[in-house]
């Protein structure tokens, strides 16, 4: 089996790559390796990752951008079975200072890609790494209650599929991703491929460079242990569903094995891996046993309150649910950034 990683150097991409390379399988790895440029970061990030993944003789790695048509074909190559698309510009703020470029990698590359298949790999599977932000601010219209440490749904556990994603704001990131959103839906509906959407929530675990616009988790933990201060925006009770990588990779192998021709997912930690702000903080003060330096500032636009994901439909249909717990997750991360302190000084 052949399969084609975009994205392959991030951290959901190096975990696919790792995952079916640890099967035997072939797999082949494109990225551009733009991360850090794209954040305004002065040293590598994703470059580990590119580099670790040189370990596994049978993942080809090839330095590509998804909006070539021939970098795409070139890894395609003479066919591919599966696809997973975790390539993108993957950052709210970013995507406000530079739309274009936003939409050039998230809309513009997604049909690159689905292109490039449908006309040289029609039967491979395409696995869509989509994002709650294609519902925008109708998550706002759900009642909160506000606790002490954490604001809640009133009356709800969470976000289903059945959630509108039009007539709303999004911010250029949510816009760009709901194009590929809707993308990958038609070319199941008109092309006939075997395509999947799985809108994710909060995805974390080792291997993830986190600045402050994308990838808070990473972020939190890097700033904790090499003290340094970070900005809250809001008031720290806001709300995510934690999921681990490797438990939403599983997801992905469940769907190109058993699942439908197509379907689209919502995908996070559910109502059981929740966490505020403020409590995973407090999460990772205890394991660290250094105070975290923090400030506030103004709610950002478009930040949601609360996004938890009602992953019933997922669980369901592809016999699948989240292992690993929210503290079992961080105690990793923080002994991965530990041992690889070097590369965040």
């Amino acid at each position: 089996m052949r399969v084609l990683i975009t994205g392959g150097a991030g951290m959901v991409g190096s975990h696919a790559a790792e995952y079916y390379a640890r099967q035997g399988e072939k797999v082949i790895a494109l990225d551009n390796l733009m991360r850090s440029k794209l954040f305004g970061y002065d040293k590598g990030s994703v470059e580990y990752n590119w580099n670790y993944l040189k370990k596994y003789k049978n993942i080809k790695r090839i330095k590509g951008d998804i909006r070539n048509k021939k970098d795409v074909l070139d890894a395609i190559g003479k066919g591919v079975d599966l696809c997973v698309h975790t390539a993108g510009q993957p950052g709210v703020p970013s995507s406000v200072r530079m739309p274009m470029e936003d939409f050039s990698i998230n809309a513009f590359g997604t049909l690159n890609v689905l292109e490039c298949l449908r006309q040289k790999s029609k039967d491979a599977t395409f696995v869509y790494c989509s994002t709650n932000k294609v519902f925008g601010e109708n998550v706002d219209a759900i009642k909160l209650l506000e606790k002490e440490k954490r604001f809640v749904y009133d009356g709800t556990k969470g976000v289903t599929e059945q959630m509108s994603i039009d007539l709303t704001g999004h911010t250029p990131y949510g816009a760009s991703k709901y194009v590929g959103d809707i993308y990958t839906q038609e070319y199941a509906h008109i092309y006939g491929m075997k395509t999947a959407v799985f809108r994710m929530s909060c995805i974390y675990g080792v291997r993830q460079f986190g600045f402050e616009d994308q990838g808070w988790v990473a972020h939190f933990v890097i700033a904790n242990i090499l003290r340094r201060r970070i900005n809250i925006y809001g008031n720290g009770k806001q709300v995510r569903d934690l999921l681990y990588v490797e438990d939403l990779i599983e997801a992905y192998d469940k769907f190109f094995k058993t699942g439908p021709r197509h379907d689209v997912y919502n995908i996070g930690g559910g109502h059981d891996f929740t966490t505020s702000l403020v409590e995973f903080i407090e999460m990772i003060e205890a394991r660290t046993g250094i105070e975290m330096k923090y400030s506030f500032a103004d709610w950002r636009p478009s930040d949601q309150k609360v996004y938890i994901s009602d992953i019933s439909k997922v669980s369901r249909g592809l016999n699948w649910r989240p292992k690993t717990s929210p503290a079992k997750g961080l105690d990793r991360l923080i002994v991965w950034v530990k041992e690889n302190i070097k590369i965040f000084k």
